[in-house]
């Protein structure tokens, strides 16, 4: 049997002690090689063509070229190379990484605050970079058959309540969401008349700061998910760094509700636990999609969206940053329909409830 090659693994660092430390970490993964490393932008930008990496990671602030000035530099001469930007887990950092996001990064990694030594931080980064390194060179590792879900629960047609026009609008999403989700809502008609509720994997100031872009770019207003707050169409919420997020109906309405109970699927936010209070909240007056990301978050709560009898969408591999999170619900056939991103909003259009006084 032929070994694959490794992943070649270019670190772009300004302190020493980081790229020293980074390129140990991810030099015991024998499926990685790390083949050089750089200490400004300008460096790294002179080394691309040497050392011909698979992909690159690149701290956020260096000095003279930052972060984000060489990445631009790198899409202009590959524009499909990944890059995985590395920032600070401050209001700066997030805003730095969600820029570099919109430049065409392809992921980030926040670099743990309060740990006490670097070494225990750096052991942190490696646990969250290597998976995503994988994940964007299309490498999966393995997963043992224990840890495999079961398969997933087929009802049989007629015994599914028929869906109707959805009342709400429920989207899971990863690795790639924020360039798909800041695609995917401006197109969504001005008639469109439902809430809409978003789990994006990030950590905390990272989800506000995206519900204020997604405000900006969509037209309508966006916020963090906070406890009680009652749901209303045309509003988006966003889920909170490190809680989970769920719909309640009570005497008034729908509102949400955050906890900060186990992780899902490594995730908190998780989109199983949306998706499941929407499947039974909504039944089958519940639309999901499942856009790009990593992992299978979003299978087993669209599992339950179809027992009730909702709808799914997801997001097919061409158009896909990494085609896991879709991938599993629609290899496990429960999608309604798998389209590529600028297809999604009509599609969306078409199956949600509709003001035509709005349109």
């Amino acid at each position: 049997m032929t070994q694959m090659p490794k992943i070649r693994v270019l670190i772009v660092d300004d302190a020493v002690v980081i790229r020293k430390l980074l390129g140990s970490c991810l030099s015991e993964d024998p499926e990685l090689e790390v083949v050089g490393t750089a200490g400004d932008g300008a460096s790294a930008l002179a080394r691309l063509a040497e050392l011909k990496p698979d992909i690159v990671t690149l701290d956020i602030e260096m000095p003279g070229m930052d972060g984000i000035q060489a990445l631009d530099a790198i899409r202009k001469i590959h524009p499909r190379l990944p890059v995985i930007m590395f920032s600070t887990l401050t209001v700066r950092g997030a805003g730095a990484a969600l820029d570099a996001l919109s430049h065409g990064a392809s992921d980030y990694v926040t670099k743990p605050a309060n740990v006490g030594s670097v070494g225990a931080a750096l052991l942190q980064v490696r646990d969250e970079l290597i998976p995503k390194i994988k994940a964007l060179c299309h490498r999966t590792a393995s997963v043992p058959a224990a840890a495999r879900p079961a398969d997933p629960i087929r009802m049989p047609i007629d015994s599914r309540p028929s869906p109707g026009r959805a009342e709400i609008l429920a989207i899971g999403v990863s690795t790639g969401g924020p360039n798909a989700l800041a695609a995917l809502l401006p197109g969504l008609s001005k008639g469109l008349s439902v809430p809409i509720v978003i789990v994006q994997h990030m950590p905390p100031v990272f989800t506000r700061l995206l519900a204020e872009r997604l405000a900006a770019v969509s037209g309508m207003p966006a916020h963090e998910g906070a406890p009680g707050s009652l749901l209303a169409p045309r509003e988006i919420w966003v889920a909170p760094g490190g809680f989970h997020m769920e719909v309640e109906r009570n005497g008034v309405g729908v509102k949400l509700r955050t906890h900060e109970g186990p992780p899902e699927n490594s995730c908190r936010p998780a989109v199983d636990v949306l998706f499941r209070s929407v499947a039974q909240v909504f039944g089958n007056r519940a639309l999901c999609v499942v856009l790009t990301g990593m992992g299978q978050d979003g299978l087993r709560g669209c599992e339950q969206i179809k027992r009730a009898g909702g709808q799914i969408l997801v997001q097919d591999e061409a158009s896909s940053v990494v085609w896991g999170m879709p991938g599993a619900v629609s290899q496990a056939g429960l999608a309604d329909r798998t389209l590529p991103l600028a297809e999604m909003a009509l599609e969306i259009n078409r199956r949600a409830q509709f003001d035509p006084a709005r349109k």
